[in-house]
């Protein structure tokens, strides 16, 4: 086996102590609330979408991540513009259009 899930921290530990399986479950995870969010939330604006990202999307992201490194930073990037995109009014602007909102 080339990697194990730790038991006490629930954090995915490869043989060559890389973060990559760890950043994707946790990426993989971060979109998964983001869609739960988008199937039942009506209500978009963006002081409702940030509380939401802050207090159940962010959380994950942040326990136990390596984020130097390239690659992940795109991944985590990926889950900011998905979220971005949730945001009523300015969906269909530019990522950074939407970051500065």
């Amino acid at each position: 086996m080339s990697e194990e899930k730790d038991l006490g921290l629930g954090v995915i530990v490869s043989k060559d102590m890389k973060w990559e399986k760890q950043c994707s479950a946790v990426v993989l995870k971060a979109n998964r609330i983001l869609g739960m969010i988008k199937r039942n939330f009506v209500n978009r604006i963006a002081e409702v979408i940030l509380a939401l990202y802050k207090s159940l999307v962010r959380p994950h992201l942040e326990y136990c991540m390596e984020s130097t490194l390239l690659r992940m930073k795109k991944l985590l990037k990926g889950v900011q513009r998905h979220t971005t995109k949730l945001v009523q009014g300015i969906e269909h602007k530019s990522y950074e259009e939407r970051l500065q909102k």
